[in-house]
């Protein structure tokens, strides 16, 4: 959570995850050839260049960010049980971004799940460290489970933040820093707040 223990606010959200980044984004990301950092700033990246909206940008930019918050601490190739990093993330979140960067924060985990079951090329594009985190996931979703996954209302941005997660491991790819990002992310953090009030 919030390491001073203030309250999250409209005016202090974007500094709080700068000081995230700035303390935390040279970590190993899950035994990938990326740093945390640059793993989610390439996504951010990615979504960018294809013209994604703002929200989703945003949303792809701090899909991970349940692993600097939650009190589990990030995953490892040498973990036996999931940490849930993606609704640490949501939770952290909630009451400032709209639904659709929480949704897909709290959901970008399953939508690798749910890929695995309806997309039969799906599965061979994983990393091994992806495939390490779907077995203590859950594997591939049942029948049943696809079939409730298809409900959520903000789906295909769901899969869409998926497949920038999942592009985003390059070890030689240039990104603008976080530093950079940050007037977007207060764009969709003042537009939600409007929306709130």
């Amino acid at each position: 959570m919030n390491s001073n223990a203030d309250p999250l606010t409209q005016d202090n959200v974007v500094a709080f995850l700068q000081d995230i980044f700035e303390r935390r984004g040279g970590e190993e990301y899950l035994g990938e050839p990326v740093t945390m950092a640059q793993h989610m700033l390439q996504g951010a990246t990615l979504a960018q260049q294809n013209g994604e909206p703002d929200v989703l940008v945003v949303a792809t930019l701090l899909h991970d960010i349940g692993h600097f918050t939650s009190e589990f601490g990030t995953f490892s190739m040498n973990d036996t049980e999931d940490k849930l990093h993606e609704e640490a993330g949501a939770e952290v979140l909630h009451s400032l971004f709209p639904a659709l960067v929480i949704d897909c924060v709290r959901y970008h985990v399953a939508a690798k799940r749910y890929l695995c079951a309806t997309d039969k090329g799906y599965f061979n594009k994983l990393s091994a460290a992806s495939v390490h985190s779907l077995n203590l996931q859950g594997g591939p979703m049942s029948p049943a489970e696809v079939a409730q996954f298809e409900q959520l209302e903000n789906l295909s941005q769901i899969v869409a933040v998926r497949h920038y997660d999942d592009r985003g491991k390059h070890p030689d790819m240039t990104t603008p820093s976080f530093s950079e990002f940050m007037p977007v992310i207060q764009r969709v953090v003042d537009r939600h707040c409007r929306a709130a009030d």
